[in-house]
């Protein structure tokens, strides 16, 4: 029994690294088949089709994603929690394809899923990274503009030290300069 959890794992452990690299589009029973090693009879043997075994990779990613979320509610310097981003970089490109694919219903759910307990997990050193120790709701704001963002920027190649402090960084002298105004400039360019 203990064997076939073993084997069906390393499917789905294959599997996730596919769809953080690729989307649905990179989960090809064929390619899997060749990256685990075995036959494609072995992937039905374990999963009635591609759709099933998609779900379980849904499933898996909650499970990574309360973990990560966990260790960011750890984290108490940026210094920790870039870290713990770099960690996690798998898991952060599966978010991605999911907030980038996320016209499958089932996608948006597990996205929307995720950021239930991450959001809240983050805030509070997400206060601190950004100056808004005394603003909680325009932190969770700005969080989830920037979270926007930064799954639309992110990538394997991208997402390092240097990348992260910087995008912290630039979201920290955002939120100085939207604090320092006395006034807001018209978006059309008038005065």
């Amino acid at each position: 029994m203990i064997e076939n959890s073993s084997k069906r794992d390393s499917w789905i452990k294959e599997g996730y690294v596919m769809f953080a690299s690729a989307g649905p589009e990179g989960l090809k029973i064929e390619r899997l088949s060749k990256q685990v090693k075995k036959n494609k009879s072995s992937f039905y043997h374990h999963f009635a089709d591609l759709e099933v075994f998609t779900s379980l990779l849904l499933d898996y990613h909650l499970q990574q994603a309360k973990l990560v979320s966990q260790k960011e509610a750890a984290s108490k310097t940026q210094e920790e929690l870039v870290q713990v981003i770099l960690d996690h970089k798998l898991d952060l490109l599966f978010n991605r394809q999911l907030r980038i694919h996320r016209e499958n219903k089932e996608f948006a759910n597990c996205f929307n899923e995720v950021n239930k307990f991450s959001i809240p997990a983050i805030i509070p050193i997400w206060k601190d990274i950004i100056g808004l120790h005394d603003n909680s709701y325009l932190a969770e704001l700005v969080l989830q503009l920037s979270l926007e963002n930064f799954f639309l920027q992110i990538t394997a190649e991208t997402l390092n030290a240097n990348w992260l402090n910087n995008y912290l960084d630039s979201i920290r002298h955002f939120v100085s300069q939207f604090e320092n105004k006395k006034s807001i400039y018209p978006i059309d360019g008038s005065v």
